[in-house]
């Protein structure tokens, strides 16, 4: 049960329904996560609302990399809600079982594409120490830009956001859910520190192989017939 009441449509004012009423005509769908607490505040649910919708749907990364830095947060801060949703969204993305099964259990992730081990790495470093190296910032920016690196760094803050209000507001899972995340704990801090905060993973790159062709020595001999003699 939540910390603090949850509107139904039936119980919300003019404004709450007017903000309600734009989420679930939206790509969203339906009102779900911290928007059920955010609506205490009809003005701070639109604001958030447009600003997530923006940062979910309308960023310059494929939504992959999007909801694997989402995903990356969310078992950071134990954020079962926010896991149960963008888990089976960056499986539809494209995100590989293994990959969500190891960020899960706070196991390396291997990594068959660099984009993905880029975006781990990032998000993994920011969570874990509230800054990325230089390195991995570069291959960010040089691979999506300086937007890109903008929108990376704007997912995984708002993300936060998200996973610190279920958290603190105890927003429940659907009846029909159970909890995904299981606590791991700190590598710096004891049960006697009340800390149950997972200590990410490193990840591993291991690039896919190339598929070979063999070529029979009569293809060979006639694609070099047929081709020019200087390019």
């Amino acid at each position: 049960m939540a910390r603090i009441p949850l509107f139904s449509p039936e119980s919300m004012t003019d404004e709450q329904e007017r903000v309600y009423r734009a989420v679930v005509d939206g790509p969203r769908g339906t009102v779900v996560g911290p928007l059920r607490a955010a609506l205490h505040r009809p003005e701070l649910a639109d604001r958030w609302q447009r600003f997530g919708e923006i940062l979910r749907f309308g960023t310059t990364l494929p939504a992959r990399l999007t909801e694997l830095a989402i995903v990356v947060t969310a078992r950071r801060w134990n954020s079962q809600l926010e896991w149960h949703i963008h888990a089976g969204a960056g499986l539809r993305a494209g995100l590989s079982q293994d990959v969500l099964d190891a960020i899960k259990v706070g196991a390396e992730p291997i990594f068959g594409d660099a984009e993905e081990a880029d975006i781990y790495e990032f998000a993994r470093q920011l969570q874990q120490t509230g800054n990325v190296a230089e390195e991995v910032y570069q291959r960010i920016m040089q691979r999506w830009g300086k937007v890109g690196v903008v929108e990376l760094a704007a997912v995984i803050g708002y993300y936060t956001l998200v996973s610190m209000t279920l958290n603190v507001h105890e927003i429940p899972l659907p009846d029909d859910v159970a909890p995904p995340l299981d606590p791991i704990p700190h590598s710096s801090a004891g049960p006697a520190h009340g800390e149950t905060l997972p200590t990410l993973a490193r990840c591993s790159f291991a690039p896919k192989p190339f598929s070979t062709v063999t070529v029979s020595p009569s293809a060979r001999s006639e694609h070099a017939a047929a081709s020019p003699k200087s390019q």
